[in-house]
């Protein structure tokens, strides 16, 4: 079984290279917690809030963020695979360079956050709310953005092949050079009332 901590407030701590692995924490606060190159597997993380957290080259597997709070944290070079973060915000974060490898992270609120050369590949996000987001030559490839919230976002240079772009209204968005595949610029142009063919 997982080790359990609920409703633990965790302040000032140095969780340097900490390995967490099978933990689970429920409503727990991390408040100022060096978590600089830490590894996650097989972690759960339930309705928890990150407040001036450092997850600078931290790695994560398998884990699961739901619900949580993430405030003012740095993610400088985290890499998240498999994870998932369904329902939880981000708020003032540095959010760059950030690598997301397959996972849910579905509902999640990054509105405004620099994601400007970000990797998310593989990732299921549907309803993301990525409004105002700059995700200027990110890779987003086979990611499901059903249902994103993407108004004025900026998509300059990103590649966007093989993910799911049917509720994005490109006149909503900046978008030079961004690239797609021949299926998405087809339903693209039909959303710019086009007849294709």
């Amino acid at each position: 079984m997982p080790e359990l901590a609920e409703d633990v407030t965790y302040r000032d701590q140095d969780w340097y290279a900490e390995e967490l692995v099978d933990r689970h924490f429920v409503r727990c606060e991390f408040l100022q917690v060096d978590l600089t190159e830490a590894v996650s597997r097989g972690a759960i993380f339930t309705e928890c809030v990150f407040g001036n957290v450092a997850f600078n080259a931290s790695r994560h597997t398998d884990s699961a963020f739901t619900r949580c709070t993430f405030t003012r944290c740095n993610l400088f070079e985290a890499e998240f695979t498999g994870c998932k973060l369904v329902g939880s915000s981000f708020d003032r974060c540095d959010t760059r360079p950030l690598r997301i490898d397959r996972g849910d992270w579905s509902f999640v609120a990054l509105p405004g956050a620099d994601l400007r050369g970000a990797r998310i590949t593989g990732v299921r996000m549907r309803e993301v709310d990525l409004a105002g987001a700059d995700l200027t030559g990110a890779v987003l490839t086979g990611v499901d953005l059903s249902g994103a919230h993407l108004r004025g976002a900026k998509l300059t240079r990103a590649d966007l092949r093989g993910s799911d772009l049917s509720t994005l209204d490109p006149t909503a968005v900046e978008r030079a050079g961004a690239r797609v595949d021949v299926e998405q610029a087809v339903s693209l142009a039909q959303a710019l009332g086009f007849q294709v063919g």
